[in-house]
């Protein structure tokens, strides 16, 4: 485990009024280089060196309606703790940008949850939202990607698609790449790769806690 203190930067995206202005008009933005190189080699091998034991099959659905299905999703994940120092300051640059966010779009965005994602050769995740209107209190989504050197033919692109179904971006998973889009409104993709893929996916969420309970299932 590494034990320095690791700084990232949020500059950006907190710090640049176009970047801000295409997520507020568009609804998502794609931020090349947000992450430095090393400090994606640091999350990437940290990736590597998570034995089995630490990863679960995703699943699609919440609560009682939670399941998993390799017909629509087949990535590994593992859910991000402060209890790691990596983690715990990746979660940390992403509450800083938390607070940038609401300071510049006044989007009262409440609490931060992530993970990583392994996308084994083959892999994918079929066309999905990340949340459904008046159902989940998951707005804002992200992915940063970690592998270096990825090239059109490694395949595994996050694909993003408008209102009518059309595409609006094809997003190769370019390490440092950090995409931001709204939850409730692009339903996207992600294609079948030739390389294991890695990423960190979170989601930026408002308080509808109810007796305590954070986004309880209603």
């Amino acid at each position: 485990m590494l034990t320095e203190s690791i700084e990232f930067s949020t500059t950006a995206l907190a710090a640049d009024a176009r970047v801000l202005e295409q997520l507020a008009t568009d609804g998502y933005v794609i931020v090349p280089n947000f992450m430095s190189s090393e400090h994606c080699q640091r999350l990437y091998s940290y990736s590597l060196g998570l034995g089995p034991h630490q990863w679960q099959q995703a699943g699609i659905g919440r609560a009682d309606s939670y399941t998993t299905n390799s017909a629509v999703r087949q990535d590994k994940i593992r859910w991000l703790s402060s209890e790691y120092l990596l983690e715990q300051r990746y979660l940390q640059l992403m509450e800083r940008l938390r607070l940038a966010l609401n300071g510049a779009l006044f989007m009262g965005l409440f609490d931060y949850e992530c993970h990583l994602a392994h996308y084994p050769p083959g892999a994918f995740y079929r066309k999905h939202l990340d949340a459904f209107k008046g159902r989940s209190n998951r707005l804002l989504s992200t992915v940063l990607y970690l592998n270096d050197d990825w090239q059109p033919q490694d395949g595994g692109e996050l694909v993003i698609y408008g209102e009518h179904g059309q595409v609006l971006e094809t997003i190769l998973p370019q390490a440092g790449t950090l995409v931001v889009f709204l939850s409730d409104e692009f339903i996207h993709e992600v294609k079948a790769g030739r390389r294991d893929r890695y990423s960190i996916t979170g989601w930026y969420r408002l308080n509808t806690s109810i007796g305590g309970v954070v986004d309880p299932t209603l």
